[in-house]
């Protein structure tokens, strides 16, 4: 019997060797006139790595999920007063727990001038339409899609990426990925209209994300120059110093 070969237009990124995520991106970038994002987890990181291949898209919409240890504790508490149906926080609330997010990511950043180059273009684009960003209430989302929608008159309509990549350094980058990018437009459309129907009911989080990088992290713009010192000279001796506070005495 004569074998018969098999072909597909799938394509499979997994950050192995040359390829990974945020390379294929760039490429896709290029003609891309709408980009938008679902995620579970958002880290300026992943921004920062794809920002300027984004300069030429007219929109960028960033939706991602709301999980921190307070949803646990509340689901917790939900369970256990047998309140039926799907958790969801209010928009104050989830405005709050996105708030705490980014300032445990500041935190935790390096602070050298390529974050703040990038938070700065975030907030710029915020500010002026090219970007906006919605966190949606409820504790359900762990999709990770990524939507390209082409310029008029492109090779096609647009391109889905999906899989196991957060919108992070390591999920771009870093981690060993299972991510696949789909071509047909079915899928396209399916994915496009899913995410629209998201979007539509998620908490618009941009005011909030502008405000507590000014105003909870160290790239607030109120620091004074004796703060700056301290903070310089805290990152200058910091791996010298050497204190076991389990050996301190407090005496009152």
């Amino acid at each position: 019997m004569e074998s018969v070969a098999i072909t597909t237009d799938t394509t499979f990124i997994t950050n192995e060797g040359e390829k990974n995520l945020r390379d294929r991106f760039r490429v896709l970038i290029k003609d891309t006139r709408f980009f938008d994002v679902l995620v579970g987890y958002f880290y300026t990181s992943g921004f920062n790595a794809l920002y300027k291949s984004l300069g030429s898209a007219e929109r960028i919409r960033i939706l991602i999920g709301i999980s921190t240890s307070k949803q646990t504790f509340d689901i917790i508490q939900k369970a256990q007063s047998s309140v039926q149906g799907a958790f969801e926080f209010s928009h104050a609330e989830t405005k709050e727990e996105f708030s705490d997010t980014v300032v445990d990511e500041m935190q935790n950043s390096e602070d050298n001038s390529n974050v703040e180059e990038g938070v700065n273009k975030f907030i710029e684009w915020l500010r002026n339409g090219k970007l906006e960003i919605k966190a949606y209430p409820s504790e359900n989302i762990h999709a990770k899609l990524y939507i390209m929608t082409f310029v008029e008159g492109d090779k096609d309509v647009g391109r889905v990426i999906t899989g196991s990549s957060n919108f992070t350094q390591a999920g771009l980058i870093d981690n060993l990925e299972f991510n696949v990018e789909l071509k047909d437009r079915a899928d396209y459309e399916f994915a496009l209209a899913k995410f629209n129907e998201l979007w539509q009911n998620a908490v618009d989080v941009k005011d909030k994300y502008i405000e507590t990088i000014q105003n909870r992290t160290w790239l607030n713009n109120t620091i004074t120059p004796y703060e700056l010192y301290l903070k310089f000279l805290y990152e200058y001796f910091r791996e010298k110093i050497n204190i076991d506070k389990d050996e301190i005495e407090v005496t009152v």
